[in-house]
C-alpha cells in the first residue's frame, strides 16, 4: 500500500464483523478477502443480489448509475459489489456468513 493509499473500516451488522477496506476495493471484495460471504451474483451493479442498507458512512460507486432507483438510494440501500468506501462504513447485511475453507482434493495413493 502506498503512502497515498487509504484504508477504511467496514463493519457488517448484525454480526459485527470488522473488515479493512483498502483504497480501490469494493465492500464486497474486502469482505471476500476477509473470509466472509455476502449475497452476490453479477458483481457489476445490475442483479441487486447484494443489495443491503448503509447504516453509517459514505460510499462512492465504481459505475455511474448502479441498479438502484433514486428512492432506494435515498432510503439508504447500496450495492456492495460496486461500492467503494469513502469513510468508515457500517452496513446491515444479516445474510453474511463466514466462508467455508476451500476443500482440497484428496491425494491419490497411486492405486
Amino acid at each position: 500500500m502506498s503512502d497515498d493509499a487509504r484504508a477504511f473500516a467496514l463493519i457488517i451488522e448484525p454480526a459485527g464483523h470488522f473488515v479493512a477496506v483498502s483504497d480501490g476495493a469494493t465492500l464486497l471484495e474486502a469482505a471476500l478477502r476477509a473470509g466472509l460471504s455476502l449475497p452476490r451474483s453479477c458483481r457489476n451493479g445490475t442483479c441487486r443480489a447484494c443489495m443491503c442498507r448503509l447504516v453509517n458512512g459514505e460510499i462512492a460507486y465504481r459505475v455511474e448509475w448502479p441498479g438502484l432507483t433514486a428512492e432506494e438510494k435515498a432510503e439508504g440501500w447500496i450495492l456492495p459489489c460496486v461500492a467503494l468506501a469513502r469513510s468508515d462504513v457500517t452496513i446491515d447485511q444479516p445474510e453474511t456468513r463466514e466462508a467455508a475453507p476451500p476443500v482440497r482434493p484428496a491425494r491419490s495413493r497411486g492405486f
